[in-house]
């Protein structure tokens, strides 16, 4: 007998609700509780790359409303957005692809990374104010940050340039940050108490130290230092894998299409898919131009009325294809991607695994005709 959901629009409606990310503040409230019990360090907030995909002003709001009293991102010009919505906690700026603007540093109260000497003199000589600075060591990445060789050139820089520069932060990089075990990261942590002993015989102190991300906060006490800085723990990433966190956003997105088909029947591009029966097939309106990673194993799927239906055939640029088995599913049904509701509703985890990725590249690759929300 075929299943029928009940119609998902009022007749004679042909709007349907548009693809959306819903950010959830409460589970980002939720996952600052879960790290501060873990450690006793300040807490810093990364809201990099607009939020990890969950929006930079909302996830940066409920992170310091849980307790967090730093803010970091990637460029100094994104802290203009989070100083235009009346967030006043420090925020720090450690890459700055585009360059630093001295001026609107100054105007934003924006604390700068810097991880070489030649960095340092640049922005000494751009700055007519001084600007406050963390001066980044290289921990063991070899990606960024001043190596141990070339540290005492920077520290005297900074010394000598205290008219135009102020040290407050000394930071660095866990290599292997995403392992929940205190041995792969000891060398990097030696380093960085080395570093910082540097500082302080130069008279650069007192300064806050910080070293370690979501997994370190979690599971490391050494890494921990004066701050840990969060970012995939925000929305719901244990890099290591090993807590639960609470999922911070739901991805819904509805039926454009449904057909009855035959057993054989090619689905997509080249075919790629054929029913083994008869089928009910749903088309849903999101494709790799919205985030959807192409390739998949044969395990994903999206949740449609309490059910979970697996993808077939290709994922193309606007649409994915469903197999619905012998439910026919009406215009309009929303169908939710991933979530944090468990059960039959994929998390981010799920397609991090299906697709051979992690988490961060799902969340933070949802593309922007994906509309925006919060609850």
């Amino acid at each position: 007998m075929t299943a029928v959901l009940p119609a998902a629009l009022p007749a004679g409606l042909s709007r349907m609700p548009a693809p959306t990310l819903q950010t959830i503040p409460d589970a980002v409230t939720a996952n600052v509780v879960a790290i501060r019990s873990a450690t006793a360090s300040h807490i810093m907030a990364v809201v990099k790359a607009d939020g990890y995909g969950h929006g930079a002003v909302a996830v940066a709001r409920a992170a310091v409303d849980a307790g967090a009293t730093w803010l970091g991102v990637t460029d100094a010009a994104d802290a203009t957005e989070l100083r235009a919505a009346s967030i006043d906690v420090p925020i720090l700026a450690w890459l700055n692809p585009a360059g630093v603007d001295a001026v609107q540093v100054a105007m934003d109260r924006v604390d700068i990374g810097v991880g070489s000497v030649d960095e340092l003199r640049r922005l000494v000589s751009d700055a007519w104010a001084p600007v406050r600075v963390h001066l980044h060591a290289d921990t063991g990445m070899s990606r960024g940050g001043c190596s141990i060789d070339e540290w005492p050139e920077l520290l005297r820089t900074a010394r000598d340039a205290r008219d135009r520069v102020e040290v407050v932060g000394i930071m660095g990089h866990l290599p292997r940050a995403d392992e929940a075990d205190p041995a792969a990261n000891a060398a990097a942590v030696t380093r960085m108490r080395h570093v910082r002993d540097m500082a302080l015989r130069a008279g650069l102190g007192p300064v806050i130290v910080h070293l370690a991300a979501t997994a370190g906060a979690l599971h490391d006490p050494a890494t921990h230092f004066d701050m840990v800085r969060i970012g995939a723990g925000l929305v719901g990433i244990d890099p290591s894998g090993t807590t639960s966190l609470h999922g911070a956003s739901r991805w819904t997105a509805a039926v454009v299409h449904s057909t009855r088909v035959n057993a054989g029947a090619a689905v997509g591009y080249a075919g790629a898919y054929v029913t083994r029966h008869a089928t009910n097939l749903s088309v849903i309106g999101v494709g790799y131009a919205d985030g959807i990673p192409r390739e998949l194993s044969s395990e994903a799927g999206v949740e449609i009325g309490g059910r979970r239906h697996p993808i077939v055939g290709r994922v193309s640029m606007d649409q994915i294809v469903v197999d619905t088995g012998d439910r026919v599913v009406p215009h309009g049904t929303i169908a939710t991607i991933f979530g944090p509701d468990g059960g039959e509703v994929p998390s981010a985890q799920d397609w991090a695994r299906w697709a051979g990725t992690i988490p961060h590249t799902i969340v933070t690759g949802i593309g922007p005709r994906v509309r925006r929300s919060v609850a």
